[in-house]
């Protein structure tokens, strides 16, 4: 095999890899020594911010099947029977930065994507089914007192046990994160959990909540306090190395998939909140249904852009499923891909990683840092259009559909007798402008009309101006003929 010449980043072969261009050999380095100018901009370039929370982790992908029937439950085409698709799954710790040792006593981000044939489905949570707040707007006060002091930029345990106490729905995942699952043995033998609750839909539009867990076929291990301080002074990269190893050798962990269903109307009368994140649901009330299965089989080719750029958000949901009335899910639609757009760019859904696999995309949204799609010559860029460009389709859409028992609702705002839509211009044609302004208007328009190549929307603007004033639109279709 011939070794390849380095080349710059467009191509072109380069002099040397080891010496830059100089004025003799101590003389000044030349800014014109354009691959040295390339290789150190990239360099200083080459990290983007990391996430503020779950900033260290791994991950792998594989692939999912469906073994079992829910469909009565949802018509998501990723959960139908036999139904197979690509998986990536992000495993992280919560509160430690980048460089942080894997076994610190936290919880574990588990951060799942199916990618379906109706788009990304993600499912982003965590080794526990809880959490330690449950309203968004004190997150950001919960992770600085899990992250550093301001001043001296090192980790209290004052201020993590000053917010938990004045917070006293974080005791049940306090509870967790104190026991054996805030020190698992590795990321292949935990469980993972949705957490939150989500809405399913079926066919015929029956609704149900249901809430997502992931059992670990290899069994829930754990370390001791001992044996994790230990490994975090001897390797702190344990948990990404145990599964990049296994996945290498073979040894390809697996995840049954499982899920509890609460009947829609059940919610409204259950002895707890169920949307409630520090809360379970008792398995006694809603048993697990075990209907699929999914396998980690291969390592990430480039950890940066599989791993470090993957963008999982819990907003890609999928027709037949949607997010629930939990306070912290609802913020967390936003505040997801807010992040991303900050972390990664504003196209970061173009990024490999985050392009849906097996579903086309297609959208008027244009432009931005780090374009990768742009549209075909002739395609329209806004909507509506008359050029055959995508129209939403409620039907197949995954629109919130239990806020439409509430008073949220997308229509125009409520109509009374005179809200036509041509009332309001005709009374300014007819009313206030003058005989002169009426002739300018006249004038400027058929200017616009005859400037119209197209038949059809030249008819619908000679139209549209009838509605506004009959005898305008009288005039003007002569005018514009003329």
């Amino acid at each position: 095999m011939t070794t390849p010449y380095t080349t710059t980043q467009t191509g072109t072969p380069v002099a040397s890899d080891a010496h830059s261009l100089t004025v003799g050999a101590d003389g000044a380095t030349v800014l014109h020594d354009r691959y040295l100018v390339e290789k150190l901009a990239q360099f200083n370039r080459e990290r983007i911010p990391e996430r503020i929370v779950h900033a260290k982790g791994g991950g792998a992908f594989g692939e999912w099947e469906i073994t079992g029937d829910v469909s009565q439950y949802t018509r998501a085409a990723a959960f139908q029977p036999g139904a197979t698709g690509e998986v990536a799954l992000r495993f992280s710790s919560v509160a430690g930065e980048m460089g942080s040792p894997d076994t610190w006593r936290d919880v574990r981000g588990f951060a799942l994507r199916f990618y379906t044939t109706e788009g990304n489905l993600d499912i982003v949570g965590n080794n526990t089914p809880v959490f330690f707040i449950r309203d968004a707007i004190k997150f950001p006060d919960f992770i600085h007192s899990q992250k550093r002091l301001p001043w001296s930029g090192l980790r209290d345990a004052d201020m993590q046990w000053d917010f938990w106490t004045l917070s006293p729905e974080s005791a049940h995942q306090v509870t967790y994160l104190m026991g054996d699952r805030g020190l698992p043995a590795s990321w292949r033998e935990l469980n993972g959990y949705g957490s939150h609750t989500y809405l399913w839909t079926n066919d015929a539009g029956e609704k149900f909540w249901v809430k997502y867990h992931f059992i670990s076929r290899q069994g829930v291990k754990f370390l001791s306090g001992e044996e994790g301080e230990k490994i975090a002074g001897a390797d702190a990269d344990y948990y990404r190395r145990d599964l990049y190893e296994a996945i290498e050798r073979g040894d390809n962990p697996v995840w049954d998939i499982k899920v509890q269903v609460m009947p829609y109307d059940d919610a409204k009368t259950y002895r707890f909140n169920p949307f409630d994140l520090t809360k379970v649901w008792p398995h006694a009330d809603y048993p697990l249904i075990h209907f699929g299965h999914f396998t980690l089989n291969r390592n990430p080719k480039n950890h940066f852009a599989e791993i470090e750029q993957i963008a999982l958000s819990p907003a890609n949901q999928v027709p037949g499923t949607d997010i629930s009335p939990d306070k912290m899910l609802m913020a967390r639609v936003f505040s997801y891909p807010d992040a991303q757009r900050y972390r990664v760019g504003t196209n970061y859904q173009s990024v490999p990683v985050n392009q849906p696999h097996a579903a086309p995309v297609h959208n008027y949204s244009q432009d931005g840092s780090q374009r990768h799609h742009f549209n075909e010559v002739g395609t329209p860029n806004y909507a509506p259009n008359s050029f055959g460009g995508p129209v939403a389709d409620p039907a197949r859409g995954h629109d919130g559909s239990w806020a439409q028992d509430g008073e949220l609702v997308r229509t125009a705002a409520t109509l009374h007798s005179e809200d036509g839509d041509f009332v309001q211009p005709g009374t300014l044609y007819r009313e206030v402008y003058d005989d002169g302004a009426k002739a300018r208007l006249l004038e400027t328009l058929t200017g616009q009309g005859q400037s119209i190549t197209i038949e059809e929307i030249r008819e619908r603007f000679l139209q549209y101006w009838t509605n506004v004033d009959e005898e305008l639109g009288a005039k003007l279709r002569a005018a514009v003929a003329a």
